[in-house]
């Protein structure tokens, strides 16, 4: 499996969230009770998201090692598929402890990869009663297992962007800027926030400056997490220097701001900021 699949499982917005109508739908095609996505980890299967319609078989965040698991059963199968009227009669399903756990009967499987067709994980469908699932049936799962990849890669890609968005910039020790690019919202604030708290602590950073010139304003709100950083940083002993802010934010009198200033200093540009450390910018003098 590829390492570029090192999202935590609550990284995964977009598939948890349309998959539950998606769940749904395969539920009420398949009649079955129970629909589910699961993760491979390096030792295990996670479910990253499910759907129980009336008796709840497999809940989110279920986990179990990956050599137990039907999973295994899929992924190893050249076709990608694995399938059975029976769980408790096939040779093979019936030996494993999951079985006994879960008692369930009906099973299809299919192997969920990504945009690159590296395996990601399955998805599953189960129920309580003997199923015979058809070949019909398996070309279905299979068609609903290409949309969930687009799925999965657009949390990828939501995610790198949100990374590559919290540019920070080491000066020395104890000291780095923070960039702040574009527009920030909800998704993009918790991974500010997480990012920024982790390299604080990881570096004991004594200052840090947040550089706000391409900062975008939308409908006039300025960025709660901006506030909540000052504040988090502040409580871990770090200090914090706001630069960077253009006219068009502050020509407005945003009440989020006025707190802002009253927790951190501001400054006119990121030499200022320096200067206000304790640091200056000196031209190096070059020898012909």
């Amino acid at each position: 499996m590829s390492n570029e699949y090192n999202l935590a499982n609550s990284d995964f917005h977009s598939l948890r969230t349309a998959s539950q109508k998606m769940f749904e739908v395969i539920s009420k095609q398949l009649n079955v009770n129970t629909a589910y996505v699961t993760k491979r980890g390096k030792n295990e299967m996670t479910v990253l998201s499910s759907y129980n319609e009336k008796e709840q078989i497999i809940p989110e965040g279920y986990s179990v090692e990956y050599g137990g698991t039907y999973c295994r059963l899929i992924i190893s199968n050249e076709e990608d598929v694995m399938t059975t009227a029976n769980l408790t009669k096939d040779e093979i399903t019936r030996q494993l402890e999951v079985t006994d756990l879960l008692n369930v009967k009906g099973f299809l499987g299919v192997t969920l990869k990504n945009m690159k067709g590296e395996v990601f994980g399955t998805l599953c469908v189960m129920d309580k009663e003997e199923k015979d699932f058809s070949d019909e049936d398996i070309e279905y799962l299979k068609s609903m297992a290409e949309v969930i990849s687009y799925l999965i890669e657009l949390d990828q890609t939501k995610f790198n962007m949100a990374y590559m968005n919290v540019p920070i910039v080491p000066i020395t020790k104890g000291v780095s800027i923070l960039t702040i690019q574009g527009i920030i919202d909800d998704f993009r604030a918790e991974k500010i926030m997480r990012v920024v708290l982790d390299y604080a602590a990881s570096n004991e950073i004594d200052h840090f400056i947040i550089d706000l010139t391409g900062l975008v304003i939308v409908e006039g709100m300025f960025p709660r997490v901006l506030i909540d950083i000052v504040n988090a940083l502040e409580v871990m002993g770090s200090k914090t220097i706001m630069t960077g802010i253009s006219p068009q934010v502050a020509q407005h009198e945003y009440f989020d701001l006025q707190q802002l200033r009253e927790k951190t200093k501001t400054v006119a540009n990121l030499e200022s900021a320096l200067e206000y450390i304790g640091f200056q910018l000196i031209e190096r003098e070059t020898t012909q």
